[in-house]
């Protein structure tokens, strides 16, 4: 893919992503920052998480018959 791709335009790819890298930096600080603090629920993940298992290991009994 880079074979087709100048040098110029290879040096503006990677400031354009150091450039969001940059702009995303303090919204995913703030975001981790809001995880740390949030209450703990693996209740709402591991229920669901279980239903989904199930009802695989389900389907594949019906086609194993």
């Amino acid at each position: 893919m880079t074979d087709n791709l100048s040098t110029i335009e290879l040096v503006l790819i990677g400031a354009l992503v150091i450039a969001v890298l940059f702009w995303f930096s303090r919204g995913l600080g703030n975001l981790f920052q809001e995880s740390r603090e949030a209450p703990k629920d693996w209740v709402g993940l591991l229920l669901p998480l279980a239903a989904v298992v199930a009802f695989v290991l389900f389907m594949m009994m019906m086609v194993s018959r």
